[in-house]
């Protein structure tokens, strides 16, 4: 009789017990992943995803919104227009996590202390960006990402109560320096000469802290990590999923500093040899392709500054340098047109100012640009100074 009693009770209990976990939505788990820089450009800064679990259906997804198509024929045309059509993608947690197992990239986990409701509105709320009405936006590259989007995910369904607390230093970087941080850390001389080169002075702005926030993986990671929710730490845990050394990339020997300043040694020893007329020729040739080089990167500035649909290359120094008229002076050089002497004298004059500035204009120029001012000093005035000379003598 004891016995029956025991297994009866027993048996109400389980089915008791069975009935909560039906009941219970708090079987969800959801965190953010953040993972480790790459070795290629679109992944040098990180990257940012959400993870979700439900162990009493065996979920385990991860939510990604970094997912671009390569094979789109006009990528790189929308790209340059700033175009960008990212989307948020869906994969299983085993198979995310074998990509970065296999580029041996580490991924840190940050489990989000969420009630009951605030995480299943998030895993809602991630469920309908998935549709294809809603997977796609338009990425942009510091205001918009995919850092952005899993940022704003959580921060609308963690309650009115949800805090940042300040992350950054006094005084602040501005997105440049944040860019270059991993940057410099890579040595990824080149690849900072031509984001410095064509990313305007829109990119010297010292970003709020919630704007650094939402900007990199890694500012996210210790916004998350000092941050409120309830009037509780928003983090309960910290989970290291993968754990491999920072990646060193292949570099480049010369930098570009290293290079230009290799022409403008080569320039002044020409020049100091004029007199030859192999030296004259050579000089000459040298002119038409600098400047036609000038003249072309100029007029690639100015097509970003004035046809992509966001500001990052707006307001950008260095075209006063790169002048996209150079690009039609040079047909000009070989013949003595009377306005090449004025031409190359401003010419020279604008480089001369932007060095003298060089450290107090808004917008932070690379260092490599200095010697190439000097280029354009030397050899504009040579230019603008030999076509006085030609036409006192055809006078």
């Amino acid at each position: 009789m004891k016995r029956s009693v025991i297994f009866i009770l027993l048996f109400i209990g389980s089915l008791s017990a069975s009935a909560q976990v039906k009941a219970d939505p708090c079987s969800l788990e959801i965190s953010l992943l953040t993972c480790a820089p790459g070795t290629d450009l679109y992944s040098i800064f990180g990257h940012t995803a959400i993870r979700v679990q439900d162990p009493r259906r065996g979920m385990d997804i991860v939510y990604n919104y970094g997912t671009f198509d390569y094979d789109d024929p006009k990528f790189y045309i929308h790209f340059t227009k700033g175009i960008m059509n990212y989307s948020l993608s869906v994969a299983t947690f085993s198979d995310f996590m074998a990509e970065y197992k296999t580029d041996r990239r580490s991924v840190v986990e940050q489990v989000l202390d969420l009630s009951c409701q605030e995480k299943n509105n998030l895993y809602e709320s991630l469920r309908q960006n998935t549709l294809e009405e809603n997977r796609i936006y338009q990425y942009h590259f510091h205001t918009d990402n995919c850092t952005t989007r899993a940022a704003r995910m959580i921060e609308n369904s963690a309650g009115t109560t949800f805090a940042y607390k300040n992350i950054l230093p006094s005084p602040g970087p501005s997105f440049r320096d944040m860019i270059h941080e991993y940057l410099d850390r890579q040595k990824q001389n080149w690849s900072e000469f031509g984001i410095d080169l064509l990313l305007g002075s829109n990119l010297d702005i010292n970003p709020s802290n919630i704007e650094a926030i939402h900007f990199l993986p890694d500012y996210l990671y210790r916004g998350m990590d000092n941050a409120s929710a309830n009037n509780k730490p928003l983090v309960s845990e910290n989970n290291r999923l993968l754990d491999f050394p920072p990646l060193k990339m292949s570099v480049f020997g010369l930098t570009p500093t290293a290079l230009f300043e290799c022409i403008l040694m080569l320039t002044i020893i020409l020049f100091m040899f004029k007199s030859s007329p192999a030296i004259t020729k050579t000089l000459l040739v040298f002119d038409i392709i600098f400047f036609t080089i000038l003249g072309l990167v100029g007029i690639l500035m100015a097509y970003l500054w004035f046809g992509r649909v966001d500001d990052v290359c707006r307001n950008n120094i260095n075209i006063f340098w790169a002048l996209p008229t150079h690009f039609i002076a040079v047909f000009f050089i070989r013949k003595k047109a009377f306005w090449l002497k004025y031409y190359f004298l401003i010419t020279a004059i604008l480089a001369a100012v932007l060095l003298i500035g060089f450290h107090w204009w808004p917008q932070r120029m690379n260092f490599a640009v200095i010697p190439i001012l000097i280029i354009i000093i030397f050899r504009a005035f040579s230019l603008s100074k030999n076509r006085n000379h030609a036409e006192k003598a055809s006078i």
